[in-house]
């Protein structure tokens, strides 16, 4: 798929899998913004865990949509929440961008995720419900999956480029 002058690629994925850290050197590689929709959304209402905690998760849902849809019209490569999949018009938008998920193992997830903030994933156990409900969704959105458990990030990203390149010919 060529880029339609909207997003380069998307990176989504399970909580913790790195999708920020490859986004970046990605947006390197690349001489490319980079737009982490959850750094929209924590710059504009506040951080994640208090607004789940303050307003619930429809509120922070709603608003990780509107973050989620100005990223995808902007020609740089972005960055989704975990859960940003779980809306149905991000899913629609998604089918027309290039989109790469990003998977680890759960051994890897208990290290990741140890002592995190996240209000869904706090430890190894809710990681695991909360990923095997949402890997359907994460496979059917993505054209290249990338097993990030014991890959340095450099390498991710470097992988996505290599990707991103065979797609333009």
């Amino acid at each position: 798929m060529i880029n339609d002058g909207g997003a380069i690629v998307v990176i989504i994925g399970a909580p913790g899998s790195g999708k920020t850290r490859a986004g970046k050197r990605l947006a390197k590689i690349l001489d490319s913004p980079l737009i982490d929709t959850d750094k929209v959304v924590v710059a504009s209402h506040g951080p994640i865990p208090e607004l789940f905690a303050e307003f619930g998760e429809e509120y922070f849902r709603e608003r990780e949509r509107e973050a989620v849809a100005d990223a995808l019209l902007q020609p740089a490569v972005v960055t989704l929440g975990g859960g940003a999949v779980l809306n149905a018009e991000t899913r629609a938008d998604l089918a027309s961008h290039r989109v790469v998920q990003l998977t680890m193992s759960p051994a890897a997830a208990r290290l990741r995720i140890a002592g995190s903030r996240r209000p869904l994933a706090k430890n190894a156990d809710e990681w695991q419900k909360l990923v095997s409900a949402r890997q359907p969704i994460y496979d059917e959105l993505s054209s290249l999956t990338i097993d990030t458990s014991l890959m340095p990030m450099e390498k991710v990203a470097r992988e996505i480029a290599d990707w991103l390149g065979n797609q333009q010919q």
